[in-house]
Parts: structure tokens; sequence; C-alpha cells
């Protein structure tokens, strides 16, 4: 089997998520505060895979290059913010939610990135962050299909679009894994810090915000550690 095809294979459980995703919010978006329930248990399971998975390799490489690929990976992440909110800006006029979409792009491609570092680590590792990854990736599709609802743009496109938009993981998880695999020792410490902090970026600036955007409550907060709990027991028991 090509090693393309190998590493696609098991990147399918994010894009079946999407679809999943994607079906529920044209037919029935979900409320506020259900949103909120799966943003924060969402972020302890990445949360929990960005410390239990990312960072004990990180500390198994001298501390300069992984201190360097944090400030790259924290430099890149507010870039990222940057464009977005100028994309946002200037699109906020626009009849169908472009800005959303983008955003989310880039967002999967990272995430895409991410997990190919993961997996050149180990199949064992990018396994685990695929089951994280895959809960990500359901939000982001309810987030963007019932945007295009709202937009009125059809249920048929509205669950196309973000199935669509789930491969860019697959794609990019496939193109990371290939280019970033034969790295030296160095280089790859400095990007394996940079996964990290892409990971635990999504987290606090991306997951959380979103999930603070409705008044907060304990099941939700409670959510956030049962998320990372489920996650510690998902990768003890691998």
């Amino acid at each position: 089997m090509p090693p393309a095809v190998k590493l696609a294979l098991p990147t399918l459980p994010p894009i079946v998520a999407a679809c999943l995703g994607a079906l529920v919010a044209a037919l029935r978006p979900p409320r506020p505060a259900t949103s909120s329930l799966i943003q924060h248990f969402t972020a302890g399971i990445v949360f929990s895979a960005a410390a239990l998975e990312l960072l004990p390799k990180d500390r198994t490489y001298a501390s300069l290059p992984v201190v360097v690929g944090f400030a790259l990976g924290l430099g890149l992440m507010l870039a990222i913010r940057a464009l977005s909110r100028v994309v946002e800006t200037r699109l906020e006029t626009a009849r169908l939610p472009v800005s959303l979409i983008i955003v989310t792009a880039i967002d999967l491609l990272i995430d895409g990135l991410v997990l190919g570092i993961a997996f050149s680590a180990g199949d064992q590792t990018g396994l685990i962050l695929t089951v994280a990854l895959t809960l990500e990736v359901l939000f982001l599709a309810l987030s963007v299909s019932a945007a295009l609802a709202a937009a009125g743009i059809g249920r048929t496109l509205a669950i196309a679009i973000p199935m669509a938009m789930s491969a860019l993981l697959s794609l990019a998880a496939v193109i990371g894994n290939a280019v970033f695999s034969g790295l030296p020792p160095t280089p790859y410490a400095a990007l394996l810090g940079l996964g990290t902090v892409a990971l635990l970026y999504l987290v606090t600036e991306e997951l959380l915000t979103e999930a603070h955007e409705v008044p907060d409550t304990p099941l939700a907060t409670a959510a956030f550690f049962v998320g990372f709990v489920v996650f510690f027991l998902l990768e003890g028991a691998v």
C-alpha cells in the first residue's frame, strides 16, 4: 500500500465526523448552550492531547530548538489571527459566510499539518491525535453548515461544503508527514514545538473563547475536564 494511502486511511474519521456535523447542523442547528458544551468537551480533549502526546516528546529533545518552535508557532498563529480579522472586515457585508469558510479552511490545514507531524513521531501518536481532532472537525463542520444554512444557500450545499473542506485536513496530514518525517532531530524538535503551540492556541484562543460567548454553566465547565480525563484514559489504554 502506498505510504500516502496508508496515512490517508486513519484520517478518514474526521471526514466522517464532518459529514455528521454538517448533516445535523443543516437539518437542526444545535442551541448555543449545546454548542458551548461541545466546545468545552472538545477543548479538554485537544488540551489533553497536547499535554500527554506532544509535550512529552518535546522533552526528549534539546530545549533550545523546542523553544524556537514554540516562538515560531505563536508567531504563526498570531499572524493567522490577524489575517482572519482582515478577511472578516473586508467580507463582513457578503451574503455568504465567506470569511468563516476561509478561516475554517486555514484551521483545517494547520490541524492537518500537526497531524502529519504526529504521525511522523509514531503511528500511535498520530492515531491518538486523530481522535482529538475528529471532535474538533465535528464542531467546525457544525459551525460552517449552520452559517451556510442561515445564509439561505440550501441544505445540499450547506452539507456538501463542510464535507469537502474536511478533506483539507487529510491532504495536509499526508503532505506534512511526507515533508517532515525525514527531518534531522534539531529542526524536527522545533517542528514539534510549533505543533504543540498550535494545539494549545486552538484550545485557549478559539474553542474556549467561542464557548464563552454564551453564559457559562457548571456543566459546560465540567465538560472540559471530562474531555481531558476521557482522553487521558484513552491514551493510557492504547
